[in-house]
């Protein structure tokens, strides 16, 4: 295992303004759904704001604001930045 996997979460345990990249996705129906909302590995993603009970999270990608729910930024893998 090398240090980015070693780093990899998921975008759902990506706390309120952390900025991460996307590294991939796991198989789902919801995977063509992702990518078409430009969830895409190796684009910049940045938690905006989350729920005050932690659903949903407000996510900036592709130069705008997306609202994904916990249980479907749970499907993304990101590395976060430093």
């Amino acid at each position: 295992m090398n240090v980015l996997e070693e780093q990899a979460m998921r975008l759902s345990q990506l706390p309120s303004g952390r900025k991460a990249v996307i590294r991939s996705h796991d198989e789902s129906d919801f995977q063509l759904t992702l990518m078409e909302m430009g969830c895409i590995p190796g684009e910049p993603v940045w938690v905006e704001m989350i729920a005050p009970l932690g659903d949903p999270m407000a996510i900036q990608i592709a130069g705008y604001y997306l609202s994904i729910r916990k249980k479907d930024a749970e499907k993304i893998w990101v590395i976060p930045n430093p």
